[in-house]
């Protein structure tokens, strides 16, 4: 059987009043009076309500403050990674293409996550967006403070100038009104500001260093200003241009174009270029052997639809500018140049075919495709040819094809001849230097073997059954280009640079408050006082408050210390602790 135990009244009455003081906010012997004493939370208690108003100014507050705007600039260094990292379809859509199919989980992943198009994704945006929004909230509050300061006066002199940090006093003859004047006279020319009220002088300096602050902040939004300008209207094309031939800035003869979703690709600017030559010299000896020493490509270039050309040099690091574009030389190869004659001894096509580079000694591949053909009977067919050129061909008597050096010292092409449909009539997009093999046969000669020989320049390449030839006249330099044309180039510069000069201006420029006081003493003299204040911590304001002092003595002489003084009194005449006469 259970027992229940009651507590005597006292302590119950005791138990419920504590439990109605702790319920209702009250401290526990003190009654309601202790209910505006305690600093307890009130239990159950609702909060106000901010409401649609109070909650907008409430996230506007958060958005604008440094904290926040802090967060938002390191979110977007994150964000950028991934676009360093992984292929970005805006820059390369081939090597997306080649990461997807190599990475049959993390593709799609990423092509959800929009990783392969960074800087125009949505998230990647709204980050953009809100630090841009953020660094505007927090600059024009500022900025308005800041005319404000500029528009308002130094602060009047505290009454105790010797409860500051830095000062100094002293006694002299000169009238008080001479004093201020001459103090006023003096930190004008230190370029302080200045005003006088009653008996003081009231400076401040250091003034650019809150608009250094503000010029780092708005020189941030010209940059992101100017980020957002070359990602929405730039445009980069490759060209490749082989010796003799041009280019004209049209959205046909761009071999690639990529732009930003703002840019017209119908207002290209009027102007073009012509391939007159190209320079290459490389080292011959040593260990650097093979390296490139000249590097440069000759033309003849023209702005306007009736520009006259005028000659220009490219190099690798001095573009040819035209306008707002710029035209850079990426790189350089060789273009054999072929003369292709069907069954029936009529010239089927005859130019140059530029080969691409596989290594640093120009080891070159290309294919040659002629779909204009007739054989000997004089049906229509087509005919390829795979090649590899050497501008130094380095396998004699081993059969292979490699290049030791990347001049034109013994050129040589090794080909292979095929015949059959291209696949130039189906409609889909086919890479010029490929060759689809998938409908065409190799030609073979009389022993049934397959058909592959190395020529030299002026050798010729006959195919059996009386198909045609192919002569090797000779070899042309090709170079490729890349137009760009960036807007917001020149945007950004100025930003960064104007960035760092504010970031100079608000770390070395020190915000200070200098005040010179003068005032009757008792036995007719007057007593000067001087001090400083910095508005951030600044190990050298006792230095220049002592710098003023002593500037201003010839004007204010000190008075010699007083008879009855003692060495362990110091007299008024004397610096005070904390500065340096």
């Amino acid at each position: 059987m259970s027992k229940t135990t009651t507590p005597p009244p006292d302590t119950a009455d005791e138990s419920s009043s504590q439990a109605r003081s702790t319920s209702t906010g009250e401290e526990p012997g003190l009654g309601a009076a202790g209910a505006q004493l305690s600093t307890a939370p009130s239990e159950g208690g609702v909060g106000p309500e901010l409401g649609l108003v109070g909650w907008v100014r409430w996230c506007w507050r958060q958005l604008t403050s440094m904290r926040i705007a802090l967060i938002l600039l390191f979110l977007l260094s994150l964000a950028s990674i991934p676009g360093s990292l992984l292929p970005q379809r805006g820059t390369d859509p081939a090597k997306v293409d080649r990461y997807k199919a190599n990475h049959d989980v993390l593709g799609p992943i990423f092509e959800k996550l929009q990783l392969f198009n960074v800087y125009s994704s949505v998230w990647f945006s709204a980050i953009y967006i809100l630090l841009f929004i953020s660094l505007i909230g927090c600059i024009v509050p500022r900025s308005w403070q800041f005319v404000g300061q500029l528009r308002g006066r130094p602060p009047a002199a505290p009454r105790n100038l010797t409860r500051l940090p830095a000062h100094t006093t002293w006694r002299t003859e000169t009238e008080p009104e001479q004093v201020l004047e001459a103090a006023r006279r003096l930190l004008r020319s230190r370029r302080y500001r200045t005003c006088t009220a009653e008996n003081a002088v009231a400076s401040e300096k250091g003034y650019l260093r809150e608009a250094g602050n503000l010029v780092f902040h708005v020189s941030l939004i010209v940059m992101l200003i100017a980020f957002a300008t070359g990602q929405l209207w730039n445009s980069e094309g490759g060209k490749l241009v082989v010796e003799g031939d041009g280019f004209s800035n049209t959205l046909s003869q761009y071999d690639d174009l990529k732009s930003g979703a703002l840019f017209d690709r119908q207002k290209l600017p009027p102007f073009g270029f012509t391939l007159e030559g190209f320079d290459a010299t490389y080292e011959r000896t040593g260990p650097q052997r093979g390296t490139p020493r000249t590097f440069r490509a000759r033309v003849s270039y023209w702005e306007g639809a009736d520009g006259e050309p005028r000659p220009r040099t490219i190099t690798v690091n001095h573009p040819l500018e035209v306008g707002d574009s710029k035209v850079y030389l990426l790189g350089h190869g060789y273009a054999p140049v072929v003369t292709v004659k069907d069954g029936q001894g009529t010239i089927a096509y005859q130019g140059p075919v530029a080969f691409l580079p596989q290594d640093s000694n120009v080891t070159s591949v290309g294919v040659i495709k002629v779909p204009n053909y007739r054989d000997a009977k004089g049906n229509k067919d087509q005919l390829g040819f795979q090649g590899v050129f050497v501008p130094t061909f380095g396998g004699a008597g081993s059969g292979s094809m490699f290049s030791q050096f990347p001049a034109l010292d013994y050129p040589v092409m090794a080909l292979t001849a095929y015949r059959g449909d291209l696949g130039l009539d189906s409609g889909l997009p086919q890479n010029v230097y490929q060759l689809d093999l998938k409908n065409m046969k190799q030609f073979t000669d009389a022993k049934g073997n397959k058909l592959r020989k190395m020529l030299r320049p002026g050798e010729t390449m006959t195919l059996p059954g009386g198909a045609g030839s192919l002569t090797f006249d000779g070899v042309k330099e090709w170079a490729t280009f890349q137009v760009s044309h960036r807007p917001g180039n020149g945007l950004a510069l100025a930003g960064a640079l104007a960035a760092l000069i504010g970031l100079s201006a608000s770390l070395f420029i020190q915000r200070r408050r200098i005040w010179a006081k003068a005032t009757p003493g008792e036995d007719g003299t007057t007593v000067v006082e001087v001090a400083g204040l910095g508005r951030s911590e600044w190990a050298r304001l006792p230095e220049e408050v002592a710098a003023v002092a002593l500037a201003l003595r010839p004007d204010a002489p000190a008075l010699p210390p007083a008879k009855d003084a003692t060495d362990s009194a110091p007299t008024s005449a004397d610096p005070a602790p904390g500065a340096r006469p």
